[in-house]
């Protein structure tokens, strides 16, 4: 088993950052030997997850790791921001809820795609961390 690579920490600020952080992701899963259908699942979320950083608190971070152990791979993306906060996890989690007028596919969609996904949420934080895990 080789050493877990170095994790990739990136600043969301814009819409070309948004891109800088699904390639990355998809980059990572690809080198800890996931498929294809898996780098699509985990660049969709992570796209979703950062479009939201930028649409609700403008700027925050994306943390890349591989969390990858003897028993399986794993590659782990936090997103975090120092905005409004959810002010209903319940409803945001629901299919078809929006604030923003769109298809309201986002957080449940997000939640579907990965593996794990977890998130806290008040005004001035909110942290997604999702992550992909494969048996060795």
């Amino acid at each position: 088993m080789s050493e877990p690579l170095d994790p990739a920490s990136l600043p969301i600020r814009s819409t070309l950052d948004i891109v800088t952080a699904r390639h990355a992701a998809r980059e990572l899963c690809e080198r800890l030997g996931f498929g294809k259908a898996d780098q699509t699942r985990l660049a969709t979320a992570v796209s979703e997850l950062a479009r939201n950083v930028i649409q609700y608190a403008g700027v925050g971070t994306c943390l890349i790791e591989d969390e990858s152990d003897a028993h399986s791979r794993r590659i782990q993306v936090r997103i975090e921001d120092q905005g409004p906060g959810i002010p209903n996890l319940e409803l945001a989690l629901t299919d078809g809820y929006s604030t923003s007028g769109g298809l309201g596919a986002g957080l449940p969609g997000t939640r579907r795609l990965t593996d794990v996904f977890q998130i806290e949420s008040v005004p001035g934080s909110t942290r997604v961390t999702i992550a992909l895990v494969k048996p060795r």
